[in-house]
């Protein structure tokens, strides 16, 4: 998929700003990410999306909203986009303005295709990202992508999330099977002060809550282009 054509179908998720715009590196690697993903579709089931434009608006766009909300870059700080004080957050000027992201560990549970994780390593290189997936074909596809893209300081974890004793600074979370269950795993892997970032149905949103409520809520923010999809995000103390 040419990388133009993928530029404009994420700007509604990445704001106007040219310091928003992803690198030609960045956009390269998803049209590359695409390939692989409709390659081992026809395999296995990693996604219903078939069509390449609406993987990247359903699961790109979605997912780069959310780097965009916990990474935001300095064009991009609002009220509706804190940066949290636990996160040392600078500018890399020599690198396209990439956000550089000190001693930040993200995890993406129930990783499945690598959404919102591998998007989230796109736009912010320089976190380390666990993805934790327990079907062996779909841990495999996502060690080729991770290899074929590249992408460092990624640890892809064949197993089951509760089986983990390491915390993270960030969790997050999307289109996850027994969602209630799986919360309360996805919120013992936080570590103090840490973020669970849930990309979900405004319908669950109330469960979410019902689920944690040990947890610091912030209010739903809308994703762009849906009528009923939110990212929903909240601290531990």
């Amino acid at each position: 998929m040419e990388t133009a054509r993928i530029a404009d179908l994420l700007d509604p998720f990445l704001g106007p700003a040219n310091a928003e715009r992803l690198t030609p590196g960045a956009l390269h690697d998803i049209s590359t990410y695409i390939d692989i993903l409709l390659r081992w579709n026809a395999r296995i089931n990693l996604t219903a999306i078939r069509d390449p434009e609406d993987i990247v608006t359903r699961h790109f766009g979605e997912s780069l909203f959310a780097a965009r909300y916990l990474f935001p870059r300095p064009s991009s700080v609002s009220p509706a986009t804190p940066v949290s004080k636990d996160f040392d957050v600078d500018v890399d000027l020599a690198n396209d303005q990439r956000p550089t992201t000190k001693h930040v560990r993200i995890a993406d549970l129930g990783s499945g295709a690598g959404f919102p994780g591998l998007p989230i390593k796109l736009w912010a290189p320089n976190i380390s990202l666990t993805l934790i997936e327990s079907n062996h074909k779909k841990a495999a596809f996502l060690r080729e992508v991770t290899r074929t893209l590249t992408l460092t300081n990624v640890d892809i974890q064949n197993t089951r999330a509760e089986t983990l004793t390491t915390t993270f600074e960030v969790v997050t979370l999307r289109a996850v099977d027994r969602f209630e269950t799986v919360l309360p795993t996805a919120a013992a892997l936080l570590a103090p002060a840490g973020r669970l970032a849930l990309l979900i149905s405004a319908a669950q949103q109330n469960q979410a809550q019902i689920t944690l409520p040990h947890l610091f809520w912030s209010p739903a923010v809308p994703i762009p282009n849906s009528r009923s999809r939110i990212l929903l995000t909240a601290s531990s103390k």
